[in-house]
């Protein structure tokens, strides 16, 4: 695998140096963090990224201050999961529109071969019934009227996740985590192009009276692109956070401010107590993980096994990246190179989209909490059994099925209705390696662009509550799984990831991307690049975007040729080419001039940066 140019040092500003040379000299971890100089790339069209290498670690995120504010924990001694909590809370602050405090996260750890999964999933509000997207008239509300305001909200998880990790894993302070973002809060940052672009394409954020104050300027416009934005709100927030834990935000004056905004919405009001706040629990879950076995490929003349693991249920990516790989390796896809331009061909597309529209038959059927829902067979396994996954690839034809039907993995009917497909947004994922070979995926959001519109304290809520099926049941009464239950946790298509050699066990990969239900297929494109195509991170996540959802093929707006595109039509496909904003992360292992190094790998389409020594 060739090696990317090295980006050194990592556009660090001389005090960054200095503080990291001084912290390399401390014979304790300790983090001294140093405010950087970055300027965010432009978020419009794309920004050619030059793919990162490093030796010892790396961390990726969707917003250069973010990315070092990882760095620097890392550079301090800091864990993965040190680095991890850091990156967030600049996260919540640089790219308020994707993930914050007032929304959720899945967690990835490995350590060794041991791989944990945190589930910081919201949870629906104990009052909350099964009609609460249901309009007088029995109908479902449409997407926005359900989202803007409080209805919307759930319970928070994401500060009690990364609470409970830091305590398994944590080597740094906890309280010096907050640091980075704390400073920043109180000095300010430049507004960056892609705040600014998503401001600018917002219809709703500014009727929120804290929103408006703090995003737009007195003209009602919103802020430029380098305006130097303070929160002062977040940092006193954060302030609280770091000296008390997570009750900081579940309980008291944050959670109490929570409830009133939530209950006093003036037109759609939500559920949310102060009961919900303080009683929400993280959840330790057994990570999904499954054998990937391809055949020889244009990457490899033999055979290759790789273990995959990705986050279970209410996760509903695992299992559909999972299905999607297994079922590709039983077709002829899987010794498909890429063509001439280094573009997938119109064959290769035609397996994969048939191949995702088996895999999002089953995710509408089966996928949602499993504190509420059985298995399959009562195993999330059984729907990535390899012979169930060749019976599925015998399902693919010359000509498109153009919408798939769930299968049976276990021969027993189930007693749900399939879910129809609901807009889902938002998100951004972060990938890190440290110094000890400690490895997480973590994929957080908010879910749409500025959440519920619902600004409190100098962070946004969430609207993950619209990740649950707006209907909860058929015409004839036979409900869907992933329906509004009083507790739950609504399915996500998050899918933090990371692949491993099978023989040595040995950590290979650690990816994941924002973008709703696209987030799957993001992910499965990228590892496909890798590990089927023998892609560097770098160039499987500039690889033109492609989908299905169990519908039209979807293909990246002027990114194909239209001969592929008549190709995939004559097969039968409803094709459709439009805007497919990834945002990936990358980082793998990989060899090169006799050394071993991590490769990372950002999207061109967003601001990320792969940070590392």
């Amino acid at each position: 695998m060739p090696m990317p140019r090295r980006a050194a040092p990592w556009a660090l500003t001389a005090a960054t140096a200095a503080a990291a040379a001084l912290l390399s000299a401390c014979s304790s971890p300790s983090l001294h963090y140093a405010t950087p100089t970055l300027e965010p790339e432009g978020s419009s069209g794309w920004t050619d990224k030059p793919g990162w290498a490093t030796e010892k670690f790396a961390v990726a995120a969707a917003n250069p201050l973010a990315t070092d504010a990882g760095y620097q924990v890392l550079k301090a001694g800091g864990s993965a999961v040190d680095a991890a909590i850091a990156v967030q809370l600049v996260l919540g602050l640089v790219e308020p529109q994707s993930s914050g405090i007032g929304g959720g996260a899945f967690l990835l750890h490995a350590a060794g071969t041991k791989v944990e999964a945190y589930d910081g999933r919201e949870t629906a509000p104990a009052a909350a019934t099964e009609t609460l997207f249901l309009k007088p008239d029995g109908t479902p509300m449409a997407f926005h009227d359900a989202v803007v305001g409080g209805r919307s909200v759930g319970t928070p998880g994401a500060i009690r996740m990364l609470e409970l990790a830091h305590q398994e894993h944590g080597k740094l302070p906890w309280a010096s985590l907050f640091t980075p973002a704390i400073q920043l809060a109180d000095q300010g940052f430049k507004v960056s192009p892609r705040l600014h672009t998503m401001l600018s394409n917002e219809k709703f954020l500014s009727a929120d009276p804290e929103a408006r104050a703090y995003f737009y300027g007195a003209d009602g416009k919103p802020l430029p692109v380098g305006h130097v934005l303070r929160n002062p709100a977040y940092a006193q927030v954060l302030r609280a956070l770091a000296r008390d834990g997570s009750k900081a935000l579940h309980e008291g004056e944050v959670a109490q401010a929570i409830v009133q905004k939530v209950r006093s919405h003036a037109t759609n009001p939500g559920l949310l107590s102060t009961q919900d706040l303080a009683g929400y629990r993280p959840r330790k879950r057994e990570a999904l993980c499954h054998d990937w076995n391809i055949p020889p490929t244009p990457a490899s003349a033999t055979a290759r096994s790789y273990r995959v693991c990705g986050f279970p249920p209410p996760g509903s990516g695992g299992i559909a990246v999972g299905q999607i790989l297994g079922i590709l390796a039983q077709t002829p896809a899987a010794a498909m190179p890429l063509d001439a331009q280094g573009l997938p061909t119109a064959n290769w597309l035609h397996f994969y989209t048939e191949a995702a529209r088996l895999a999002f038959a089953d995710r509408g059927l089966y996928v949602a909490d499993p504190d509420f829902v059985q298995a399959p067979g009562g195993n999330w396994q059984n729907l990535l059994d390899s012979q169930y996954l060749a019976e599925r690839a015998r399902l693919i034809g010359a000509q498109s099925m153009k919408v798939a039907q769930p299968g049976n993995p276990v021969s027993v009917r189930s007693s749900y209705a399939p879910m129809a497909h609901q807009i889902e947004y938002g998100t951004s994922h972060i990938s890190i390696v440290d110094a000890q070979g400690n490895a997480l995926a973590m994929t957080t959001t908010i879910e749409d662009q500025f959440g519920s519109r619902q600004m409190v304290k100098g962070f946004l809520l969430n609207n993950e509550l619209t990740d649950f099926s707006m209907a909860p049941r058929t015409a004839d009464g036979l409900p869907i799984a992933n329906r509004v239950q009083p507790g739950k946790r609504p399915r996500s298509s998050m899918a933090p990831t990371l692949v491993f050699d099978k023989a040595t066990g040995q950590l290979l990969m650690s990816a994941g991307s924002p973008g709703g239900a696209q987030i799957i297929h993001y992910t499965a494109k990228t590892l496909w690049g890798v590990f089927g195509w023998g892609l560097t991170p770098q160039q499987a996540i500039n690889l033109p975007n492609f989908s299905s959802l169990n519908g039209p093929s979807l293909l990246e707006e002027k990114r194909f040729p239209e001969a592929t595109v008549n190709a995939l039509r004559q097969r039968g496909a409803e094709v459709k080419e439009q805007q497919l904003t990834s945002g990936l992360q990358a980082i793998t292992r990989g060899e090169a001039h006799g050394k071993t190094f991590w490769f990372g790998g950002a999207d061109p389409r967003r601001e990320g940066v792969v940070m590392g020594d």
